[in-house]
């Protein structure tokens, strides 16, 4: 009798552990912060909707932290397992000192995703209507201030000395302070800068993406120790990554707006699709996840002219992993 009930109360135990493993279908489970919600990052998006996370057993929870500084914290304090943010914080992760440094494994965008916005329609802009002009910049350090100075030094334009240059407001109220302002440029993302057109509120009248080259803007980086303890799972995302990486390089700008839009609630069908198609024809998507050296050295020459380059030396052989990535498009 005692073997009955003992038996019985095991059933139940292993059928309640079954039941367990069937709700959350036994996926690895990610913490993913993004640093902001961005039309930019299509292909993540693409990954998530299209199940490319759940096929390869992964339960990827999506959480933005608006800003470089508060993904990193994220990061390093263990508040997320990996980051999609610009390569550059990574960079300056390591330059101090950090024990447990950020490591980008896998790539996401390849050129800056801001444009040149006007506050007036100028058919025939040149980049010498800037001078003297009002533009309302970038948080300073971060990859769309580091890479508009680069391009605007590019055409012979000094920032800080041939404009009336602001960087006092928060990433995430550039938009309105520039609808609201006195400005006459500023940097925007899609599908802001399509919104702003649309609207009359502003006109596009130069990318900073077509000017600045391929750099690795946008990358998904994990702490060292995860990816020592974690190789296999992080394979396993990255094959995602690729997988949504090709299916947007093969789809129509329609096609992959119609997909993403549950992220982007508030912009309509057509204002994404031009955003997307815009970025798609500028090759601003990477093809596959691999961060190669002359992205990562084209960066290091943005930083080095804005100034925000660490005198330390910062190794590709350390912050960048692309063993992974390698392996996933060759097998």
């Amino acid at each position: 009798m005692k073997k009955i009930k003992v038996f019985a109360v095991f059933s139940c135990l292993v059928l309640l552990f079954l039941s367990a493993c069937n709700a959350s279908g036994g996926n690895t489970k990610i913490q993913l912060a993004e640093v902001t919600r961005s039309l930019f990052y299509a292909p993540q998006y693409v990954a998530l909707e299209n199940g490319f996370f759940e096929e390869e057993g992964l339960d990827v929870e999506l959480q933005t932290t608006w800003g470089g500084d508060t993904t990193m914290t994220a990061l390093l304090s263990d508040g997320a397992d990996i980051a999609l943010v610009g390569s550059e914080t990574s960079i300056y992760v390591y330059a101090q000192d950090s024990k447990d440094y950020a490591v980008n494994f896998a790539q996401l965008t390849q050129t800056d995703g801001t444009f040149l916005v006007a506050k007036e329609p100028m058919p025939d802009f040149t980049w010498e209507d800037l001078r003297g002009s009002d533009f309302l910049g970038q948080r300073v350090g971060g990859m769309p201030q580091m890479v508009g100075e680069y391009v605007l030094k590019q055409h012979g334009i000094d920032p800080h000395a041939d404009l009336n240059l602001s960087q006092n407001i928060d990433f995430a109220n550039i938009p309105g302070a520039f609808a609201s302002g006195d400005y006459d440029f500023v940097q925007l993302f899609e599908p802001t800068a399509s919104v702003f057109e649309a609207e009359g509120t502003g006109h596009i009248v130069a990318s900073f993406g077509e000017e600045s080259g391929k750099v690795p803007y946008t990358v998904f980086m994990t702490k060292e120790s995860y990816m020592k303890e974690n190789e296999e799972t992080l394979q396993k995302f990255t094959r995602a990554v690729y997988k949504a990486q090709q299916w947007v390089q093969e789809h129509s700008a329609e096609e992959i707006a119609e997909v993403i839009q549950p992220y982007f609630e508030e912009t309509d069908l057509e204002t994404l699709a031009s955003s997307i198609d815009r970025y798609k024809s500028q090759g601003s998507f990477a093809t596959d996840p691999i961060l190669d050296e002359k992205e990562w050295n084209n960066l290091k020459a943005i930083m080095d002219e804005a100034g925000e380059l660490p005198e330390a030396d910062v190794p590709y052989e350390e912050l960048v992993n692309t063993k992974i990535a390698e392996e996933v498009i060759n097998n």
